[in-house]
């Protein structure tokens, strides 16, 4: 019976999110991101250049994408790098997830890294980041006088690599 709940909860926002507008303007002569399957999470980002770029092994730039967004009031959009570039070519995303807020109306840009040992070029129109768009909550604070206020947990406080599981 949970699971069943589960599954039509997920359904209807899955519904909700299929009505949601998001106005683009696109200065570049790159197609629009696109997702290219069926349940594909991530639409491809592609760099928006008039000349080659050559990231050298270390080096970070911003790369422009010529995308403006108006995403909706409660929807955010994270940037992610692309698996294919991670894997052949050792290039990532700096601040990754990068988050575009809803009120953002500036170019999106892409921080990307080599991390490898080769120099790499970026062509203009090349799929260099996913980009996942999601809606979001804000939360209101209650500040509280001590730790020992915060509710008890099985894990309590193990942090990073620590579950609470033996």
């Amino acid at each position: 019976m949970q699971r069943y709940i589960f599954c039509t909860f997920a359904a209807i926002e899955i519904l909700n999110m299929e009505n949601k507008i998001c106005k683009v303007y696109n200065q570049s002569n790159n197609p629009l991101p696109a997702y290219e399957s069926a349940r594909a999470a991530g639409l491809d980002l592609r760099a928006n250049l008039e000349s080659p770029v050559t990231l050298m092994p270390g080096q970070r730039q911003l790369i422009p994408t010529g995308l403006f967004l108006e995403l909706p009031d409660d929807c955010e959009a994270q940037v992610r790098p692309r698996s294919g570039l991670a894997m052949k070519h050792g290039i990532t995303v700096l601040n990754t997830p990068g988050t575009i807020d809803a009120d953002y109306r500036g170019e999106v840009k892409v921080l990307l890294i080599n991390l490898s040992d080769e120099p790499f070029e970026i062509q203009n129109g090349e799929r260099i980041a996913q980009m996942v768009v999601s809606r979001f909550q804000q939360i209101s604070w209650e500040e509280v006088d001590d730790v020992e206020m915060l509710s008890k947990t099985e894990r309590g406080a193990g942090g990073f690599g620590h579950s609470g599981k033996k």
